[in-house]
């Protein structure tokens, strides 16, 4: 008994691990999230945004300095408690040229050295070192010493230990990463004379030679980056009397034009006057201060090089991301606002008219799949109809009595099809298989209608060019707050943009929640297919390959119970975004077609693709940038142009509420909206490139509703209406 308990135990506890693992479609754009968060601060860091450090020490009295090094050479050695200091030979100048490599300036002063056949000594920052690693195997390569000068460049008389051991390291890891060495030359930042050296220099150089390294200062400073001219920078680079040096310049931090140019005529002058330029070993006919690395610590200076040039790269493609998503947003938004006002004017000019009124009587099929909370007041919403109107409720294998709840009402014109559990494509066929009338209005089962819906969405079809018809889908329960982050997305993203398509005669999408077909439209092209996800999406686009016009009707207002938790509209924006590119997919030879198919396909797919697929995919990286600009960048500068790109937004959205007549109120949650809601929408289609990429089969996925919506909002109770006379009467079939 104890064992079989044991055994319930242990299963228990297998299925609780298998019900906590992340499914691998949700872990994988978190951990692509994460890879790209850590590139981003890689790159911070690598560019001196993040733990950089521009404190100088101010000088500082000389007391713990000993005088021989004060009054020695500018290569100052305290190696393993040695403390001396040498001098380069006279005749001989030791070039460095300190905090590169720079991509501009560094390969013309290397130009210049090799041709006049001479050696330098550049001392390197791990940030320049990690982003241009060519640069340093050229120097080793050409036959120039590499010294290290810290990572970051900080003023190490404020730097603990730690930090100047992390200095160090991070600067010979970058460039063994780079060249496959490891040198023991050091350079300290704001370094001068040896006589400069004081009690909080010195402990630092102490410390520097305890770790293995000899520090290297100068005799003669150009000063070229003040830019004093090509003179003035020989002068002070030249040392007197035939007296040997080393020189201090710059081949990063600016422009080097004067130094490039110095440097041109600075050596043969010289090496007329008997000077011999060499690096610091070759001057003092000492050992190669480089070595060869091998092993362990070489793969790990390539690996990390690697890493650095990946974040450049990745940073790069980000910001020709930006600037894609910047076009696409300001460019959707002013097609929008320049569209959906024409189209506007066009439909509410006096007189404006599809064709002949529309009177006669039409089919409304109300596919239903458990919809037990919601149902009665869908149906009950289309009895008040002030349009002829046969209803037919098509029950897809309810187990909840959705069917049962229908026939219990006793209502007139209403018509229940039972079938097994076949999907949503096949009860709306099997409903269409059973209207009596040409044209078919279709809704959700979670959907209420006003009176006038039904009418307003059918007169288009007075103009026979037309197939279908979209209406006016709206947010019902929108008191929460992400009821109404989905009412702006509504009225602000679907709306205007449903009349900005009706302009360009590439309609994508007739929404589910409220759209109107010909039935003789639909027959040649099969019916509603259950090839994709997106059914509404697919006979949308294969309607508009068929040569019909697909046409937008304002007024023609649904009321839906939009997804209440996160979880719900996560699930619902899922199957939405994977089924609109397996439509795009499906549709894709509509591209190469001609007549009315290649029209919507060089037209309407690219549109689609651009602004329901790359857009939502790219627009995050506004709010990337926002943060990496607040935290590492120009803060002032990124607010403001993030502002900007919300008051366009905020522009838009006024617009749209205007032209749709509802309250600006909501619209005080925008930027907020903007900030996560986008957050949330740029996994889900993540997640659907995932899906599509893996070759994932998405299931449908049947949301919980709550039954919150059971009138349109301002119109009247959706009560028990008296029976209508001009409502089709009808029996149950199936």
């Amino acid at each position: 008994m104890a064992s079989r308990t044991r055994r319930h135990g242990a299963a228990r506890s297998a299925r609780a691990v298998s019900r906590r693992r992340l499914p691998l479609r949700l872990l994988l754009p978190l951990l692509l999230l994460v890879a790209l968060a850590a590139m981003l601060m890689l790159r911070g860091y690598v560019h001196s945004e993040i733990l950089a450090d521009h404190r100088v020490q101010a000088p500082a009295p000389t007391t713990h300095v000993p005088e021989k090094i004060l009054e020695g050479g500018p290569v100052i050695d305290v190696r393993g408690g040695r403390t001396e200091s040498l001098s380069v030979p006279d005749h001989r100048l030791v070039l460095t040229f300190d905090d590169g490599p720079d991509p501009t300036w560094t390969p013309r002063v290397l130009d210049v050295l090799k041709k006049h056949d001479a050696h330098a000594v550049f001392f390197v920052t791990g940030t320049m070192a990690s982003r241009y690693p060519d640069l340093v195997q050229r120097m080793v390569d050409e036959g120039h010493e590499v010294g290290l000068h810290t990572f970051n460049h900080p003023d190490l008389s404020f730097q603990s230990k730690k930090r100047i051991d992390w200095e160090l390291s991070q600067n010979q890891l970058a460039i063994t990463g780079a060249a496959g060495v490891r040198t023991s030359l050091f350079r300290p930042p704001y370094s001068s004379f040896a006589d400069a050296m004081d009690d909080k220099s010195w402990p630092v150089t102490e410390y520097i030679g305890s770790r293995g390294y000899i520090t290297v200062v100068n005799n003669t400073d150009s000063e070229d980056w003040k830019k004093p001219g090509v003179g003035e920078i020989i002068r002070r680079a030249t040392p007197e009397g035939g007296k040997g040096a080393i020189v201090l310049m710059h081949d990063s931090g600016g422009d080097r034009d004067q130094t490039v140019q110095a440097l041109d005529r600075f050596l043969p002058d010289l090496k007329a006057k008997g000077y011999r330029f060499a690096n610091l070993t070759e001057a003092l006919d000492a050992p190669s201060a480089m070595s060869p690395v091998t092993g362990a610590e070489l793969w790990k200076g390539k690996a990390w090089v690697f890493l650095v040039q990946a974040s450049e790269k990745l940073t790069d493609v980000l910001v020709v991301g930006l600037a894609i998503i910047g076009t696409l947003v300001i460019g959707r938004f002013v097609l929008m606002l320049l569209l959906s006002g024409v189209h506007a004017r066009r439909v509410r000019r006096k007189g404006f008219g599809w064709g002949p009124a529309v009177t006669g009587p039409v089919t409304v099929l109300v596919p239903a799949y458990n919809e037990a909370k919601c149902i009665e007041n869908t149906v009950r919403s289309l009895m008040e109809s002030d349009h002829p109107i046969e209803i037919i409720v098509i029950d897809d294998g309810s187990t909840d009595g959705t069917a049962r709840i229908v026939e219990g009402l006793g209502l007139p014109g209403v018509r229940v099809i039972r079938q097994l559990n076949a999907g949503k494509p096949a009860a709306l066929n099997r409903g269409l298989a059973n209207a009596r009338y040409d044209i078919v209005v279709m809704m959700d089962g979670d959907t209420v209608f006003e009176p006038s819906t039904v009418r307003e969405l059918v007169q288009p079809f007075g103009d026979p060019r037309v197939g279908a018809v979209a209406g006016n889908a709206k947010v019902g329960n929108k008191d929460s707050l992400i009821g109404a982050w989905q009412h702006i997305e509504y009225v602000m993203g679907f709306n205007l943009d449903r009349r900005m398509y009706d302009i360009l005669g590439c309609m994508p999408t007739i929404p589910g929640a409220v759209g109107a077909f010909r039935r003789s439209a639909l027959a040649p092209i099969g019916g509603m297919s259950d090839d994709t996800l997106a059914e509404d999406t697919d006979v949308t686009m294969a309607l508009h390959r068929a040569g019909w016009r697909v046409v937008y009707a304002e007024n023609a207002r649904a009321w839906t119970e939009a997804p209440e938790s996160v979880s719900q509209l996560w699930s619902q924006r899922y199957r939405w975004s994977y089924g609109t590119m397996q439509a795009i997919w499906k549709h894709r030879r509509a591209v190469i077609e001609k007549g009315p198919s290649g029209r919507f396909g060089r037209v309407g797919l690219p549109f689609v693709s651009l602004f329901m697929v790359l857009a939502p995919l790219l627009a995050p990286l506004i709010d990337v940038f926002l943060l990496y600009g607040i935290v590492f960048g120009p803060t002032q500068k990124t607010i403001v142009a993030w502002l900007g790109v919300l008051a366009i937004q905020a522009v838009c959205a006024a617009y749209a509420f205007r032209l749709d007549r509802e309250r600006l109120t909501p619209l005080i949650s925008l930027p907020l909206q903007q900030i996560l809601y986008r957050q949330i929408m740029y996994v889900v289609l993540l997640q659907s490139w995932i899906t599509a990429l893996t070759g994932g089969r998405l299931r449908w996925q049947k949301l919980r509703r709550s039954g919150g919506v059971s009138a349109p909002p301002g119109g009247g109770a959706a009560g028990v209406p008296a029976p209508r006379s001009r409502a089709m009467d009808g029996r149950p079939v199936g």
